[in-house]
């Protein structure tokens, strides 16, 4: 009987789980910086929500906390130079030797990348959960804060799948520096990382929905926050499709490119 999922799956989800647990150093700098942000961002978050009467667009000081915790948790379990690194292998040949295993390489990277972003998602939620609990208490709801535990993968896996995409523009301009910084920018304005989508201006707020970003932090941020929303899930999921496809498109036509030109 033929494997729903190809071995290679599994050996590389593992490997890039195993190469964040064994730089265990790295995994503590992570979760301090993750710490950091959260305390003074969500300590900004409630000043301004104490001064607009305790509550500001549905978030109260507890619940505006769970946010930046999730929203966090979910941006930081994905190397924020992950789009420089994929485009330094394309131009250095990486990708083009990588094309000669029987797996496809996209396949291939974003299996192991996602096993990497397991561990920093458990380490960071653990440590900003701590942060949370002292400084304001429990989440506002545990069953929102169940719907956030798949989010928060289905976060990072968008996150990955989108990545690799704009990393692709390396394959014709053998530089993905642009990308990366306008990949950045994106995320910050139009994913939720630091501000409830809620709270953005009414035109702003309308594309920000729209696009993909929104998954990779406000998704599992806003369900974290105690709105019970499960239809957000089936947002990532549907996204998560369309960027994956988005992904594999452009590998594939980078690497016939890498073909008609011998590497």
């Amino acid at each position: 009987m033929r494997r729903l999922v190809p071995a290679w799956v599994g050996v590389a989800l593992t490997t890039g789980a195993r190469r964040v647990l064994a730089a265990p150093g790295g995994l503590a700098v992570g979760m301090a910086i993750h710490v950091l942000i959260v305390g003074a961002v969500s300590t900004l978050w409630r000043v301004a929500v104490e001064a607009n009467g305790g509550s500001l667009d549905g978030y109260d000081a507890t619940s505006v906390t769970w946010y930046m915790v999730l929203s966090e948790a979910a941006y930081m379990a994905v190397s924020s130079r992950i789009i420089e690194d994929i485009g330094d292998d394309i131009a250095g040949g990486a990708v083009a030797s990588e094309m000669l295993r029987p797996a496809p390489v996209v396949g291939i990277r974003l299996a192991v990348q996602f096993g990497a972003s397991l561990p920093r998602l458990v380490a960071n939620l653990v440590a900003g959960g701590a942060v949370a609990l002292v400084t304001v208490g429990g989440p506002p709801s545990t069953g929102a804060l169940l719907l956030a535990l798949p989010a928060l993968p289905l976060a990072a896996a968008c996150n990955l799948a989108a990545a690799h995409a704009f990393a692709g523009v390396a394959f014709w301009l053998r530089d993905a520096g642009s990308a990366w910084f306008l990949y950045q920018k994106l995320i910050f304005i139009f994913g939720g990382m630091l501000l409830p989508l809620q709270v953005v201006p009414g035109a702003m707020r309308a594309i920000a929905f729209g696009l993909p970003f929104m998954t990779m932090a406000y998704v599992p941020a806003r369900l974290g926050s105690g709105h019970v929303e499960p239809q957000l899930l089936l947002v990532q999921v549907a996204w998560l499709v369309v960027l994956t496809a988005a992904a594999t498109a452009t590998f594939t036509a980078g690497e016939r490119r890498l073909q008609a030109v011998g590497g």
